[in-house]
């Protein structure tokens, strides 16, 4: 991870994201997604990489013995090889593994949570607003979740949506920002809303700052145990088709060496 690194910035980005190169934008092959999967486990920043987000079509598909995977199923998968760890629906229920719900946060009582916070078009992006409600009441509840979609870049910014030339653009949410967010509702449950609003919308990279011990942000500090607990116990990571866009810009930012 490099002595460079402050802990603080290693507790808020360790197994943070799953790859999904098999969905959009990217789209790529399940071969080369593979081949991504297996090359990003020996990279350097292997400890930000997290699970790889299969469908369910793919659940007998060779899998090597040292990945980790998440599933997407629209019902109970059945028996499944070991390295399928957690499941992704569209419902509240429950199946055999821990299973992350794109539903209704008040309709999740048994299963982790999935807040979709971003998309291929502008309308699927949603506002910061919203985010911060989700994460609020999340935290207040304890239910742990994970996010999906839009968030290719570590800080808000107005991007293009998807990889074509004439990609429609819009303001994205940044996962530096999300799970920034995420860590401070987790630590006080009954912050205000505007604060986490605050921390979403800002798009200046020199507004979060990253030493050992704590972390600073739009007014707030953050411990390292507190956000080594929040990753724990409730923001656990988001799916993105790219790895290498989130590290690049990482490294653009100068908080990878």
């Amino acid at each position: 991870m490099g002595r460079d690194v402050p802990d603080s910035l290693r507790a808020l980005f360790t197994h943070l994201i799953d790859y999904a190169g098999l969905f959009p934008p990217a789209a790529l092959d399940w071969p080369e997604v593979a081949a991504n999967y297996t090359r990003y486990l020996s990279s350097p920043e292997r400890w930000i990489l997290n699970r790889l987000v299969l469908p369910a079509r793919l659940k007998d598909a060779q899998l090597d013995p040292d990945w980790r995977v998440t599933l997407l199923v629209d019902s109970e998968p059945g028996p499944l090889p070991a390295q399928i760890e957690t499941l992704e629906t569209k419902t509240a229920q429950k199946f055999s593994l821990p299973t992350y719900s794109e539903a209704p946060l008040g309709e999740i009582t048994e299963t982790f949570a999935k807040i979709r916070t971003g998309g291929i078009v502008p309308d699927a992006i949603p506002s910061s607003e919203a985010v911060a409600e989700f994460l609020a009441q999340a935290a207040a509840r304890r239910i742990p979740f994970k996010a999906t979609a839009g968030l290719h870049h570590p800080i808000r910014s107005h991007r293009p949506l998807t990889y074509a030339a004439d990609s429609p653009r819009a303001v994205m949410h940044g996962f530096a920002n999300v799970f920034t967010a995420a860590a401070a509702a987790f630590s006080s449950p009954r912050i205000e809303r505007q604060i986490l609003v605050k921390i979403l919308n800002e798009t200046d990279p020199a507004a979060f700052q990253f030493v050992d011990g704590e972390m600073r942000c739009s007014g707030i500090r953050l411990a390292t145990a507190q956000i080594i607990e929040a990753r724990r116990d409730f923001a656990h990571s988001f799916g993105s088709c790219s790895f290498e866009e989130p590290i690049a810009d990482l490294k653009q930012l100068g908080w990878l060496p």
